[in-house]
């Protein structure tokens, strides 16, 4: 095919003009965002750091979308810790996507509850914010619109605050308190939350003992059930169920079988339920298809890239 000389003209067809906008504005558009401003995503592969957190840097696949889903990079101190998919309608998360690190499971006590600025105004700071004079800058209905606030809980008599990305799970002491958003939060019955803090002691012990290379993790909520009501307003969504999974590609293969079958992947599940609370450890299969019979997915609905087993 010839070359054209300089200066003459070249013809494209509008297919083609339509095809180079469509791929080149997505990425001047990420180019021209300033730093920082990533926590509200609408993918989490369009920022670095934030798909680390995910095995393969692929986020679970198969939900259906809605226009109330915000994908969060949860960012604090101006560093990405882990990135939650968020219903900004039922105001809870649907997961959090995180990395496990290594710990002994110490608590952190006496850290503010904070709140994601973004999802009030794309304006607002890319970090977590913290309730109270932070807070007190934006609107209540703009504020309460978009997520739930401490008043939602503190009428919340019957639940704790249930953390999907657990403060154990962590290690330094800022991805620590970066667990501490209400974005990252669930209502959970004080039985389940027993139980579930068990579960939560298990997996600790069970990562630090056997796998040798990063854990990613997915804890999220089956999207129907209750609701906390507050001043005859129906305000956070109640899941029916909590789970959790763990991908480690790289494990130890001379632990015991009793641990060593649960590589390199296996789940859990508990009803959120006073009367019943028992946590169920499933291979990552049977999890997806409970999962897959009460939730809005399609037949692609899968946790880990390849079902954890692409190395890595």
């Amino acid at each position: 095919m010839p070359v054209p000389e300089r200066g003459a003209c070249v013809f494209r067809s509008p297919a083609v003009d339509h095809l180079l906008r469509s791929l080149l504005l997505p990425m001047l558009l990420l180019l021209l965002l300033p730093a920082g401003r990533a926590a509200v995503v609408g993918d989490f592969n369009q920022v670095q750091h934030c798909k680390d957190f995910l095995y393969m840097g692929t986020p679970p696949r198969g939900y259906l979308s809605s226009d109330s889903f915000t994908k969060i990079c949860q960012h604090y101190e101006d560093q990405p810790r882990y990135v939650t998919l968020y219903d900004t309608r039922r105001h809870i998360p649907i997961y959090s996507a995180y990395t496990f690190k290594k710990s002994d499971g110490e608590k952190t006590v006496d850290l503010p509850w904070m709140f994601e600025p973004q999802l009030v105004s794309d304006k607002g700071s890319s970090n977590m914010t913290p309730f109270g004079q932070s807070s007190s800058a934006y609107t209540p209905p703009d504020l309460e619109d978009s997520q739930a606030t401490l008043e939602d809980y503190a009428e919340a008599i019957r639940y704790e605050r249930g953390q999907l990305n657990p403060v154990g799970h962590q290690a330094d002491p800022s991805d620590k308190a970066s667990t501490y958003t209400l974005t990252n939060v669930v209502p959970q019955t004080r039985e389940l939350a027993g139980s579930w803090a068990q579960h939560q002691w298990l997996i600790r012990k069970r990562l630090n003992n056997f796998c040798g290379g990063r854990a990613f993790v997915v804890t999220g909520v089956t999207d129907s059930g209750s609701t906390v009501r507050r001043g005859n307003v129906d305000r956070v969504a109640v899941p029916d169920y909590v789970w959790s999974a763990y991908c480690c590609a790289n494990f130890d293969r001379n632990a015991p079988y009793s641990e060593r079958y649960k590589f390199p992947a296996f789940a859990a599940y508990g009803p959120n339920d006073q009367a019943n609370s028992q946590v169920l450890e499933v291979p990552l299969k049977s999890l997806e298809k409970f999962l897959a019979g009460r939730m809005a997915v399609n037949h692609n609905f899968q946790l880990f890239h390849n079902d954890c087993m692409s190395g890595g």
